[in-house]
């Protein structure tokens, strides 16, 4: 890698605390959602305007994606209710967005993805790890199909359970495809295992949620120390806590691990 070749850091964050510390910790974009528990939904209109009337300095593309479940095949009704999340998301700042969508034979649904690039104009849109669903033999000719509608990027686990086992396909698709679309390895990413999957794929960005558990400490917002907390009650099939944030140190850590690459 070239002395000038910069290696970005996205971060996934679901609450405007982690996304304050992704900023902070020196991610160059943001990737908003709710429910990272669920794989990443669509996010709040308020959260995304709540941090648009923040100093934050760096893009955040807003995830749509209307409900959980890792078939990505909607329904009519499925994608008027996303459109209209789109429209609202674009009215209050977002800077890009994330979308995928496939047809019941695992490939991708090129008309929905048209309705939404359509819907974008102009604001780049990455196709998220629907891509990973589909067949794995046919990963290239997948791969010119999402370029051809218009997408910037793809965001792949390699077709595995995360980037690191998937890390042989990621790098076949980089070396491959690098001059038209940026591939960007995502899932399982961590301090300990990035300068592998860097090294191996030769990427230019790539995706982690750097968290850790705040089930310990809880911020007392009537005099801002932490308490301790404790609660036996189940909300649906996730308890109320823990939960996990976004570390600013870990995001630091990565983008230091990233830049040293870079330089080599």
């Amino acid at each position: 890698m070239s002395p000038n070749h910069d290696i970005k850091l996205e971060v996934c964050v679901d609450s405007i605390a982690s996304a304050i510390a992704a900023m902070e910790g020196g991610a160059a974009r943001i990737e908003l959602c709710s429910a990272l528990s669920e794989g990443g939904l669509t996010p709040s209109v308020g959260v995304l305007k709540t941090l648009k009337s923040l100093p934050l300095t760096i893009p955040i593309y807003c995830m749509l994606r209307p409900r959980r479940g890792n078939d990505f095949i909607y329904t009519d009704y499925e994608m008027t209710a996303l459109l209209h999340d789109m429209e609202l998301l674009q009215e209050n700042g977002a800077d890009g967005f994330v979308f995928g969508s496939l047809t019941p034979s695992r490939e991708v649904n090129v008309e929905q993805c048209q309705q939404v690039l359509e819907k974008a104009k102009s604001l780049p849109m990455t196709f998220h790890r629907a891509f990973d669903v589909t067949d794995p033999a046919k990963m290239h000719e997948t791969t010119k199909a999402i370029i051809e509608l218009g997408f910037q990027r793809i965001l792949s686990s390699g077709f595995r359970q995360n980037a690191l086992d998937g890390v042989d396909n990621l790098a076949q698709l980089i070396a491959r495809h690098h001059r038209d679309i940026i591939i960007m390895p995502g899932a399982g990413i961590n301090i300990s295992n990035l300068e592998e999957i860097l090294t191996a794929t030769k990427c230019t960005e790539f995706h982690g949620s750097a968290t850790v558990s705040a089930c310990i400490d809880v911020p007392d917002s009537t005099d801002g120390n932490a308490t301790k907390m404790e609660c036996d009650v189940s909300m649906g099939k996730q308890d109320v806590l823990p939960y996990d944030i976004c570390d600013r140190n870990t995001v630091r850590k990565m983008v230091s691990i990233a830049n040293a690459m870079a330089e080599k």
